[in-house]
């Protein structure tokens, strides 16, 4: 199978964290957690440093249920992500679970949300043990989409799943309606505080201190049981045995504590840990290599120094069971980096994250190796990776850190890299902000005047012809008379106004227009020009934006009944479709292609691809069948028989209207990406039907039973 939709995820984003051998136990949460799992689900929300992850690894260690472990960050709050993230999670408990779902949100065109959600659950609803799902560190999450999707997967959650959630601060969904149905459980920061008794623990038998419990007392008092600091200050008193002084240190808030705890813990390491320390910061993971490459030291052994740093403690999280990826906790990543600032200037910093670009684009991590590329402000290669291989990241689930970057950079750049122009649009379309989509692409098509219309040129005017398509299929009802004329208005009062103060007013001319934009027979043309001018300039590797731009063309040359073409749209769709492993969209064009047939009263033929449909769809979600079993049932039920004594088949129909048309054996078989013999096949099984020996006579034979539908039709 040839995947071009997906993009390569970090399996340490999947793995629970292995519970330390020596860790402070503390039944008091775990029990709670257990005796709460008949609820939907377990907030955990508390800030940073609070054990929130370290408590969930010792409970689902004992709780008796397998739990799928997902840790979450920015670069997930894109809806198509983040359930892309969550299936992949879920699949380290069930192997095929998900994998319509999968396929629905590679297609081109994204179904609706509910449609995706449902047959997710019916998938889960099948798993006969109950289990748990870990969503951990979703205060990185940022997204509407994201937070509506997680409350509909709660309101009509299977019995057998429980969902568990850390968070620095409380999620956008309805936790006060959860909490007057039962189904939620809280533990906040005020439980998640060491007591003394666990302060003790911690301090004498893990850290060694053997400090006394008055001293204890005053820690755990100062500290307000925030074991980030607890930890931090032990690491101190570790290193000069000075409790006193440190106790009496411990004033005003969290991180001002922290900054003076962390320059105590820095000094007491050598020069080469350190360095180690504050240049791998820039990174989310670690790894001994990548920190080889970061480091360029060949002196210091990034995979020692890491175990190392485990085995002293010193913050660092192992991300899987053979000690090869590691984290910094969190709040310490964000003091080392505040240190590197103000110890180096950006080009040092900036090469750092280059020499990580190298290692994420090496290694297949491509969204990584973008976000660093951009860190390192190096646009040439921020771009090109942006580009992706024959498939832009931000259409592959990156939009919302593409589109980021793209608003960073001044004009002067996009107009030398129209290619940026194009994906800024294509991003801002993605993310629900059509306002500003027409004003860049029309800046890419001002940057492309006079360049030589090369396949990279022509393939920038195909993606700009199948955005404006998918703008102007996006809003289905309104006055399309005014939409046009409020859109044009709007995009030259942005090109002569400028941003300025008139923002409010743009806004207002905008929104409207993007509204009404397909309604009525100009927004179906609209659609059928922007759609054909796509598909005549896209490369043909371009698979899947030419399949979006063929679904739109085929579904409104069907709505105005230019079957033809329609069909012809549908068939690329089909045909690529299939290539990519991508059977929902070749399910949705094969019951367009039999609604064309039924229209035009070929019962047999409409049934065929009905019934393709059906064989197709597999085990995809049964909405996404539903039409193509209801259009089944309407032919079966219409009684009307063929003249043939067996019917043609619907690919069987297409090569007899190519052999009509003149074409050769040679150049049907190109035509519908068919094999030379396969075609004779064909052609050797429609003259067995129609009772003939040869070309001219299969033609008129189909002229006689009214087999070849009407080109086009009125409009």
């Amino acid at each position: 199978m040839v995947e071009y939709m997906s993009i390569p995820i970090m399996a340490t984003k999947f793995y629970i964290p292995t519970p330390r051998p020596k860790a402070v136990l503390r039944p008091r949460l775990t029990k709670r957690l257990s005796e709460s799992l008949y609820r939907k689900i377990t907030l955990i929300s508390a800030p940073a440093g609070y054990g929130k992850t370290t408590l969930l690894c010792e409970w689902l260690a004992d709780c008796g249920r397998p739990a799928a472990w997902l840790s979450l960050e920015e670069g997930d709050s894109e809806l198509t992500r983040f359930l892309t993230c969550m299936i992949s999670s879920l699949q380290s408990l069930e192997k095929d679970i998900g994998e319509g779902v999968l396929a629905m949100l590679q297609t081109p065109q994204l179904p609706p949300t509910e449609l995706i959600l449902t047959a997710l659950l019916h998938e889960i609803a099948a798993i006969s043990t109950p289990f748990i799902l870990v969503l951990d560190d979703y205060h990185a999450i940022n997204s509407k989409p994201v937070d509506d999707a997680v409350y509909f997967l709660l309101d009509h959650l299977p019995a057998q799943m429980h969902l568990v959630m850390t968070t620095r601060e409380d999620p956008s969904i309805p936790l006060a309606r959860l909490r007057v149905r039962d189904q939620l459980t809280e533990l906040r920061a005020a439980d998640m505080r060491f007591t003394l008794s666990e302060s003790e623990d911690f301090l004498n038998r893990i850290m060694g201190l053997n400090l006394s419990m008055d001293k204890i007392a005053s820690l755990e008092s100062r500290t307000e049981g925030w074991i980030a600091g607890l930890h931090l200050a032990a690491i101190s008193i570790q290193g000069d045995h000075d409790a006193d002084r440190l106790i009496q240190s411990f004033t005003g808030n969290h991180h001002f504590v922290l900054d003076y705890l962390v320059e105590e813990v820095l000094q007491r390491q050598t020069e080469a840990v350190r360095t180690f320390l504050l240049r791998t910061s820039i990174l989310d993971r670690l790894c001994g290599s990548i920190c080889d490459d970061v480091m360029l030291d060949s002196g210091v052994s990034g995979k020692e120094t890491l175990m190392d740093l485990e085995r002293k403690n010193l913050f660092v999280v192992p991300l899987d069971n053979e000690r090869r990826w590691y984290r910094y906790h969190h709040l310490f990543a964000d003091l080392l980096r505040k240190r590197l600032q103000e110890s180096l200037d950006g080009s040092n910093i900036a090469e750092f994250h280059k020499r990580a670009s190298d290692w994420y684009e090496n290694n297949g991590f491509e969204i990584e190796a973008f976000h660093h590329a951009v860190e390192s402000h190096d646009i040439e290669r921020a771009a090109r990776l942006l580009e992706g291989k024959g498939m832009p990241l931000h259409l592959r689930g990156a939009a919302g850190i593409s589109l980021n970057w793209l608003e960073s950079l001044p004009a002067v750049e996009l107009d030398s890299r129209p290619a940026l122009w194009v994906m800024y649009g294509s991003a801002l379309l993605i993310t629900g902000r059509l306002m500003g989509v027409e004003h860049k692409l029309q800046a890419a098509e001002a940057a492309l005047v006079g360049t030589e219309q090369d396949v990279g040129v022509r393939d920038l005017i195909g993606l700009i012809a199948a955005t404006r398509a998918t703008l102007a299929s996006l809003a289905l009802t309104g006055n399309p008379d005014g939409a046009e004329r409020k859109l044009l208005a709007a995009e030259a009062a942005m090109q002569n106004k400028g941003q300025g103060d008139k923002t409010d007013e743009l806004v207002g001319l905008i929104a409207p227009a993007s509204n009404v934009w397909i309604s009525g027979s100009q927004g179906i043309e609209n659609v059928i020009t922007q759609s054909r001018r796509a598909l005549s300039y896209l490369r043909p590797d371009n698979i899947p934006v030419r399949t979006a731009a063929a679904w739109m063309l085929g579904v409104a040359c069907q709505r105005r009944e230019i079957y033809s073409d329609a069909r012809e749209a549908y068939n690329e769709v089909i045909s690529n479709s299939l290539m990519m492993g991508h059977h929902l969209m070749a399910v949705m064009a094969m019951i367009g292609l039999g609604q064309i047939e039924e229209a035009e009263n070929r019962t047999c033929s409409a049934a065929e691809c009905y019934q393709e449909a059906l064989r197709l769809g597999g085990d995809l979600p049964l909405p996404a069948l539903r039409e193509a079993q209801l259009g089944l049932e309407r032919v079966s039920n219409s009684g009307m028989k063929s003249n043939l004594i067996e019917p043609l088949s619907q690919r069987e129909t297409e090569v007899l209207e190519l052999i009509a048309k003149g074409l050769s054996n040679k150049e049907i078989g190109e035509k519908l990406f068919l094999a030379l013999d396969t075609v004779k096949g064909y052609n050797r099984r429609i003259f067995e039907k129609l009772q003939v020996q040869r070309r001219t006579e299969a033609i008129a034979r189909a002229n006689e039973l009214n087999l070849f539908p009407n080109t086009r039709k009125p409009h």
